[in-house]
C-alpha cells in the first residue's frame, strides 16, 4: 500500500521530534491539526484524500506567507523569519510551483484562445487558466497576471 500524504506528514513529524527539530515538528503539528479539523468539520467525520490534504497544506502555506508579510510591515523581522521558515517546511509537501514566466505563458495562451480583451474578459480567461495551473500557483498570482495582460 502506498503511503498517503497525511501518513507522510505524521512519519516526518515523528522523525522531527526524535531529531529535536523544533521548527519542523511545530509546523507539522499545526498542519496535522488543520487536517484533522477539516476531517471532523461538517456532519460526519471522514478521511481526507491526498488532494484535500494538499489543499489544506496550501492554505497553511498561504497563511504563513501572509503572516510573514504582516510581521515584516509591523517591524517584527524575527517573527517574519519564523513564518517564512515554516512556509519553507510546508513547501516541501506541495507540488513544484510555477514561475512567473510559466504563469505568463499559460495566461497568454488562454487570452489568445478565449479572444478576451479588457477587464470584462477576466472570467473567461480564468476559467481556461485555472485547470492548467491547479495547485501549482496561487490564485492571486494568476489573477494579477491575467489582469496585467488584459489591461495591456
Amino acid at each position: 500500500m502506498t503511503t498517503t500524504l497525511k501518513q507522510r506528514l505524521q512519519d516526518d513529524l515523528t522523525t522531527a521530534i526524535k531529531g529535536r527539530d523544533e521548527l519542523r515538528s511545530a509546523t507539522l503539528r499545526l498542519t496535522l491539526t488543520a487536517i484533522t479539523k477539516e476531517e471532523v468539520a461538517g456532519t460526519t467525520a471522514r478521511q481526507l484524500s491526498d488532494d484535500e490534504v494538499l489543499t489544506v497544506i496550501t492554505r497553511e502555506a498561504k497563511k504563513r506567507r501572509e503572516a510573514a508579510e504582516a510581521f515584516e510591515q509591523g517591524g517584527r523581522a524575527e517573527s517574519a523569519q519564523r513564518e517564512r521558515a515554516e512556509g519553507e517546511v510546508l513547501a516541501e509537501y506541495l507540488p513544484q510551483q510555477l514561475t512567473d514566466e510559466e504563469i505568463a505563458a499559460i495566461v497568454r495562451e488562454a487570452v489568445a484562445e478565449s479572444g478576451a480583451s479588457g477587464p470584462k474578459g477576466m472570467g473567461a480567461v480564468m476559467k481556461l487558466v485555472n485547470p492548467k495551473v491547479a495547485k501549482r500557483a496561487e490564485g492571486g498570482r494568476v489573477a494579477a497576471e491575467v489582469k496585467r495582460q488584459l489591461a495591456g
